[in-house]
């Protein structure tokens, strides 16, 4: 068992491993973070959000395994008896498609069926039925979560593992490491900006959207970007009874947020690797977002942002899924980073195996191995159709 463990980053995956590490397995991780604020921590500006409707086995496994973890983690991270509230709210996705999108619905809505996701394909007249206040012009079907998705104060989540995993004696400093030290050709350490040094026997890099620089210092080219998503507020008098999170074909997305509303969409034109987040594009919500809005929910005519915020990606550019498990050819390094917007509903399981991984050498629960870095050596990508 490695028991000099230096995990790289501090968010949500490098919290919650921190956590299992020493709930499960007795080990005390030390958790090195450049940004202690979590300013620009993707965990911090997440919306939040978790579902089962993918379309590849490994991610439905990973969100079925997170929710059962989010649903009792008032008792899993209570701390002398303060239980933390992440505001878990189950009211499921809807994905809006059209003729040209149904084959599609229909092969992930078999996947999810077969992975027991409780999830319905209705026609347009079965969503009016459920959602009169929805405009069915131009959608085919609609697949709908009936239990096991919804949204969340992701903050929080990531605040009650950093808290627990130091209540159980991992720590967490406040460093920027630089370089990655090898004696014999295994990890030996870090050093950092301030001059500082951490030995370890074995790393993890869950360094988020800054990883690749580091994964590059042990020979992998890590195809990890940030990627700016923007999410406006929105304040409408709107009722719409039972609204769960819906993605409509144009590829905008809306759901309840406290008494009002929250939406993004993919940006427009490429996509620029690290764009300050302060730069929010407001044309990106009234050319794309608002025309969306208003032609699929007609009570949405009398709507207005209230505020806006940004958020990075840890976009994996090979295949938009999480990177996680041993670097190629290591066995003292490991890579958790990668999630492509999905990376806080997937944490608890993810990190979970990744603690398994580190202490026992192997999954001892959800096997990960789909996930692998050695499918990109490999340029074996894995096939998710359904990425927002």
């Amino acid at each position: 068992m490695k028991r000099r463990v230096l995990v790289v980053g501090g968010g949500v995956i490098g919290a919650a491993t921190a956590y299992f590490l020493a709930a499960r397995h007795g080990v005390r991780a030390t958790v090195l973070e450049r940004d202690p604020s979590y300013r620009h921590a993707s965990s911090a500006l997440s919306a939040s959000s978790i579902r089962q409707q993918f379309s590849s086995e490994i991610n439905i496994r990973l969100s079925q395994a997170s929710l059962e973890f989010y649903r009792r983690i008032g008792d899993e991270l209570a701390i002398d008896g303060a239980r933390p509230d992440i505001g878990l709210t189950e009211r499921g996705y809807l994905f809006l498609a059209t003729a040209a999108g149904l084959d599609v619905l229909r092969a992930n809505h078999a996947v999810q069926r077969a992975c027991g996701a409780n999830v319905s394909l209705l026609e347009p007249a079965a969503l009016l039925a459920r959602l009169p206040w929805l405009n069915a012009d131009g959608i085919a079907a609609g697949s709908l979560g009936e239990g096991g998705e919804g949204w969340f104060d992701g903050y929080s989540v990531l605040q009650a593992f950093r808290r627990k995993a130091i209540a159980l004696g991992a720590a967490f400093e406040s460093a920027n490491v630089e370089c990655i030290e090898c004696a014999s050709g295994r990890v030996a350490g870090v050093s950092c900006a301030d001059g500082r040094r951490f030995g370890a026997d074995a790393l993890l890099i869950a360094a988020g959207a800054w990883s690749a620089p580091l994964a590059t210092q042990l020979g992998f080219d890590l195809p990890v970007r940030a990627r700016k998503r923007d999410v406006f507020v929105l304040a409408s008098p709107a009722e719409l009874p039972g609204c769960p999170l819906v993605i409509d074909p144009s590829g905008v997305w809306f759901r309840p947020e406290g008494r009002g509303f929250i939406a993004g969409c993919p940006p427009r034109g490429d996509d620029i690797d690290d764009a300050p987040l302060e730069a929010i594009d407001h044309g990106l919500f009234d050319e794309v977002i608002w025309p969306a809005l208003a032609h699929r929910v007609p009570a949405f005519d009398a709507l207005r942002t209230t505020g806006a915020w940004a958020g990075y990606y840890e976009y994996n550019t090979f295949d938009q899924n999480g990177i996680v498990g041993p670097m190629p050819g290591r066995t003292d390094a490991f890579i958790g980073c990668g999630f492509s917007g999905h990376g806080i509903q997937q944490a608890p399981a993810v990190a979970r195996g990744l603690a398994e991984l580190i202490a026992l050498g192997h999954y001892d629960s959800l096997d990960l191995a789909p996930l692998s870095p050695q499918r990109i050596i490999e340029a074996r990508p894995l096939l998710e159709r359904n990425v927002i």
